[in-house]
């Protein structure tokens, strides 16, 4: 395999990556999975939520991937899912810089004050805005729409009685 050809997997690995984390996160984090995830929408001190298992999740999926790509179903593997597995890697990296760190500040402290970092920020603080697993926007966790359209589907979502939201949401 060519490391263009490797190159290309991994990068499109990476941008598919955001489309299973948001159905995920809408899906899996706010439907059956939500007694992982709702630790991780409640204040708390612990150094750890349930929330993290999710990491070891796409951290096995990542890890098959890479056990794929070297012995496959018939032991000659499929060099292909060697590079799918760098890419769900790479973006359990990005995930956890940006979420975790830049969002929730587990790992450093610093608040953006402009640019898209600042938009990714008050797209994710706008989805902690809901009370409950229902309801709910910014599912994804690099592309964040504008904070101006967020807080109209929350409003919209508020007047229909689809989501209970904090008091100072909007």
């Amino acid at each position: 395999m060519s490391s263009l050809a490797a190159i290309a997997i991994v990068l499109a690995t990476i941008l598919a990556m955001e489309g299973v984390a948001w159905a995920s996160h809408k899906y899996i984090m706010h439907g059956s999975g939500w007694g992982w995830h709702r630790d991780h929408h409640e204040p708390h001190d612990n150094r750890f939520e349930k929330n993290d298992l999710y990491g070891i999740v796409g951290a096995a999926i990542s890890i098959s991937l890479f056990a794929f790509g070297r012995w496959g179903l018939d032991g000659a593997g499929w060099p292909p899912a060697t590079w799918m597995g760098v890419g769900v890697l790479a973006y359990g990296i990005i995930y956890t810089l940006i979420h975790d760190g830049l969002v929730h500040q587990r790992y450093f402290k610093w608040v953006p004050r402009r640019g898209y970092a600042k938009r990714i920020v008050q797209a994710h603080k706008l989805h902690h805005a809901t009370l409950t697993k229902e309801g709910g926007v910014s599912f994804g966790f690099v592309f964040a729409r504008r904070p101006e359209a967020l807080k109209a589907e929350l409003q919209r979502q508020r007047d229909a009685g689809l989501a209970t939201l904090r008091d100072a949401a909007l």
